[in-house]
């Protein structure tokens, strides 16, 4: 086998596939399908503070080379999680990192500072990105300087590694993941999904109760492999790029362009072994081409 160890600056993985935060549950719910010793690690969804029910359904909406969701981060908020879920994680022989939500900047704090009374766990994504809590997907890291602060404060409030989870709905994905690392981030992961809808011409109405949603899976990884490739090249710190990975050779192609790691999320939707199935792939690459670490391909693209 060849060497799949990666390396996020704060912390070693046994290799650079991550479960993506929102398309895994807890992490919990995959037990009966993964060998979680295959993976480096899992991210669980989104935490806020207190308890939510997420958006009224009609929630999901299959597309042409995707999915647009809308769930709209429900959850068990983080005391519950600390008490009920966090105990049976630590219990699972892979990394954990926690995807920390927030209505407003002090809940992500509040989120922080009860997760950080808490062992067994790696890192924060700190979820400044998803477009599909609010109708019209505003949320923080679509302004840079709006990045900058929440990451400083979080920053400041936190004893693990903070990273920024990234939104392509904007002009400059190397201006923000910039003013990302200025506050202080550890590591910037992107794509989250992109700002999307879907219409029923039979009612015309709008196929998601939220009427926009996030679209995933492979038809936005041009986008995503685009601009991870543009952040690693302006960034100095770690990136772990998302979007579309549905094999391993999906994956190869994100380190190639400067990922140091992965997420994948869709995927998951179709084969909850996914993860563990793409390291292998990625595996059996490395062998094919002699490539003994597979560290070797990250940033290794030829311009």
């Amino acid at each position: 086998m060849a060497d799949l160890s990666a390396d996020l600056g704060f912390l070693k993985l046994r290799n650079p596939v991550l479960s993506a935060s929102g398309t895994f549950g807890y992490g919990l719910e995959f037990s009966p399908f993964l060998d979680f010793k295959k993976i480096g690690g899992i991210v669980v969804k989104g935490i806020y503070f207190d308890p939510r029910e997420g958006n009224p359904p009609p929630r999901l909406v299959e597309t042409a080379g995707g999915l647009i969701n809308a769930i709209g981060l429900p959850g068990v908020g983080v005391k519950k999680f600390c008490e009920e879920t966090l105990p049976q994680l630590r219990r699972l022989d892979t990394s954990i990192f926690v995807n920390v939500c927030g209505d407003e900047d002090e809940e992500y704090l509040r989120v922080i500072e009860c997760l950080d009374r808490e062992p067994g766990i790696a890192a924060y994504e700190l979820n400044i990105s998803c477009p599909n809590v609010k109708k019209n997907g505003r949320c923080p890291a679509l302004n840079a300087q709006a990045t900058y602060d929440l990451v400083k404060m979080a920053k400041s409030a936190s004893r693990r590694p903070i990273i920024a989870k990234l939104s392509p709905n904007v002009t400059s994905i190397a201006e923000i993941a910039a003013a990302a690392e200025a506050g202080g981030a550890d590591g910037i992961s992107l794509i989250n999904t992109l700002l999307a809808m879907a219409v029923d011409i039979e009612t015309r109405r709008p196929k998601l109760g939220n009427i926009f949603g996030g679209l995933s899976g492979p038809a936005i990884k041009p986008i995503a492999l685009r601009m991870t490739y543009q952040v690693a090249s302006s960034v100095r710190i770690p990136v772990i790029g998302i979007g579309g990975i549905m094999t391993g050779d999906d994956a190869v192609e994100y380190l190639i362009v400067g990922a140091s790691a992965v997420e994948v999320g869709t995927a998951n939707f179709i084969d909850p072994a996914a993860t563990a199935r793409i390291a292998d792939e990625m595996d059996e690459f490395c062998r094919r081409k002699g490539v003994e670490r597979i560290s070797e391909l990250v940033g290794s693209l030829k311009v």
